[in-house]
């Protein structure tokens, strides 16, 4: 663990701490939403310096934890029956399908890659030509962008042998997913500074206005954390509502347009399974119809079932904010980076992660 007495802002933190422990009179369940934001709570030792009447629970903004087992299962059956050249980001490899991961088919003679760029992926296929080259594009709408570029890159470049195989999220449909569930204890957020700085802040104010539940924006560093956390306790002690944004110094109204205008030139909205929660309406990304020879699921018409979650691992659980890591059974026992049962120990956003590598809890 990392702590707060070696944080360079640790006075500024502090003050922050003081400051909860006069304003906060009743117990408050808050959730911030990304796992950014989580190992940043988790490694610096904020969630145990935190008054007793706040409680924070961890979201579900992590997205190789959310991404569904049956997508993992059509990325390894790709690999392993298509004879594809499979790219993805590192912490997908150890994710685990319903039979294996993309690193246990990468060990049995999979060509499987880790890139750090789908554009790498595109200069793959440029340089392979007799290969088709997938690239596993998971993400919020923080990496949204860049994996439609790649999408325009193959265009221009005329590349009949490379696609991406889609499991873009969105937060807010899943913020309201939370607040809408029975399981619900959720009384305030703090919003994914990174995903407002590409698609901006109006998604938010429908949140807070029909759920009538206060939202601050908020970056990553331990000083932003508490301030935001600070702004939403404020709000709740005085039966506030409203939409605040403590990361302006980045986030603005509007978000980038540009950004926004690649990722609507190649993506459509569509509903999305997200592992451990279920169907959200309205909550991924899929490549438009009219793009369909780069969409890796139409080009090779893959036609997996979903399939059922290990019965030992509470990911959902975790992820809605029901439950904390260290309450898993199997926790840091029979699930550990090195034999995960579920996603969230296994990514470096994972939450179940932070916890086994950032706490004392055996």
């Amino acid at each position: 663990m990392k702590y707060l007495s070696e944080y360079r802002d640790a006075s500024v933190v502090n003050q922050y701490l003081e400051e909860l422990d006069k304003i906060t009179t009743r117990p408050w369940t808050i959730m911030e939403i990304c796992g950014g934001q989580t190992h940043s709570l988790v490694k610096n030792g904020i969630i145990g310096l935190l008054p007793k009447h706040i409680t924070m629970v961890h979201g579900p903004g992590c997205p190789v934890c959310v991404t569904p087992l049956h997508l993992i299962d059509k990325a390894v059956y790709l690999a392993e029956e298509k004879n594809v050249i499979l790219c993805s980001y590192g912490d997908m490899l150890r994710v685990p399908g319903s039979k294996k991961s993309l690193l246990e088919a990468k060990a049995n003679g999979a060509d499987v890659r880790i890139l750090y760029s789908p554009l790498e992926a595109v200069t793959l296929a440029k340089n392979n030509p007799d290969k088709q080259v997938v690239f596993f594009a998971v993400g919020f709408e923080t990496t949204a962008p860049a994996n439609a570029l790649s999408v325009l890159h193959a265009q221009r470049e005329n590349l009949k042998n490379y696609s991406i195989l889609t499991s873009h999220v969105l937060v807010p449909p899943a913020m309201e997913a939370l607040v809408n569930d029975d399981t619900n204890i959720v009384q305030g957020f703090l919003a994914a500074g990174h995903v407002c700085t590409i698609m901006g802040i109006s998604e938010y104010y429908p949140i807070v206005e029909l759920n009538k539940l206060p939202i601050v924006i908020t970056g990553f560093e331990p000083v932003d954390l508490m301030q935001g956390i600070v702004m939403l306790i404020k709000q709740l002690e005085n039966g506030e509502y409203k939409l605040e944004n403590q990361y302006s110094r980045v986030v603005n109204s509007e978000g980038n347009k540009e950004a926004v205008n690649i990722i609507n030139q190649v993506f459509e909205v569509c509903n999305r399974v997200w592992r451990g929660i279920g169907e959200i309406p309205k909550s991924g990304y899929e490549v438009k119809k009219e793009l369909a020879l780069y969409d890796a699921n139409k080009k090779f018409n893959i036609q997996i079932d979903e399939a059922q979650e290990c019965q030992d691992c509470i990911a959902g659980e975790i992820l809605r904010g029901i439950k904390k890591p260290n309450q898993c059974p199997q926790f840091g026992k029979k699930c550990t980076p090195i034999n995960p049962l579920g996603a969230p120990m296994v990514s470096s956003e994972g939450a179940c992660a932070a916890y086994y590598h950032f706490t004392n809890v055996e």
